[in-house]
């Protein structure tokens, strides 16, 4: 950008100039789009009703409601887990359903099914091949390592804990790197240790410019992470709201979930 004052003629003017005109025609692709989206699992029964959502570069959104509300069901129909009834899901500009929309995004689901014949190394290198990125062995043993789980890279995953295997997602998910990456309650059932670490990376992927879908019922993370808030019920988008201003006027998320999602008093 130019500070100084420039003459007309000015070479470096015109440098700018040329510039701006190129940033400015340049198109920010979202990383994620649903429209009117809608999904039925049997006899009719919406599990989704006409969803609609955003997510734009370089931002942390906490996805947020109880259980059978339709978030899950929401993050499979994104990732082409499921066929939708209606609607268009883009996924960087691309069909869902296109291989270069795979490319885009990465789902950590929320169960830990992982090939338990292979080594975790195995695993990891298996999925740079899927997206065609290259692999640097030490990575692997650095983010092992910071995982408290030095060492225990090329043992089998049939050897690893629960929470070692949510690392082993979590890390996965952090060296891919992905334009979009949807993380459903991975990050329930790993330690605090691998929790701040996690909580790092995700935030410095959003630095990076990279898109990070949490969803969680752990109303604290959100808090820390979260730059806005998408709250579903009833297979229904209730709305986005900025995680800056839920504190600032409910004092927590929980207060504030609280107020909109209302439950019924005990009989």
């Amino acid at each position: 950008m130019c500070t100084r004052r420039l003459s007309p003629g000015c070479t470096q003017l015109r440098y700018c100039q040329s510039r701006a005109n190129w940033a400015g025609s340049v198109k920010v692709v979202d990383p994620l789009r649903v429209r009117d989206v809608s999904f039925s699992y049997r006899r009719g029964i919406l599990a989704l009703r006409k969803v609609s959502l955003t997510l734009r570069p370089a931002e942390i959104v906490g996805l947020v409601g109880a259980n059978g509300s339709g978030k899950s069901t929401l993050i499979k129909t994104i990732f082409d887990l499921v066929q939708t009834a209606s609607g268009s899901i883009e996924i960087g500009g691309f069909g869902h359903r296109l291989a270069a929309a795979k490319q885009q995004g990465l789902l950590l689901p929320s169960e830990d099914y992982l090939p338990e014949f292979l080594a975790g190394s195995e695993y990891l290198a298996h999925l740079h091949q899927l997206y065609e990125l290259p692999l640097v062995d030490t990575d692997i043993a650095e983010l092992f390592d910071r995982f408290s789980m030095p060492g225990r890279e090329n043992d089998l995953i049939e050897d690893y804990s629960h929470g070692m295997r949510k690392k082993v997602q979590l890390i996965a998910a952090f060296m891919l790197r992905r334009p979009f990456t949807a993380i459903d309650e991975t990050l329930n059932g790993i330690d605090f240790d691998g929790l701040r670490v996690s909580e790092r990376h995700v935030r410095q992927m959003r630095d990076d410019g990279l898109t990070v879908l949490l969803c969680s019922h752990d109303f604290s993370l959100l808090e820390r992470s979260a730059d806005r808030i998408i709250l579903m019920a009833a297979g229904e988008i209730l709305g986005s709201f900025d995680t800056a201003t839920i504190l600032a006027e409910h004092g927590s998320l929980y207060s504030f979930v609280d107020q909109e999602l209302p439950i019924g008093e005990p009989a």
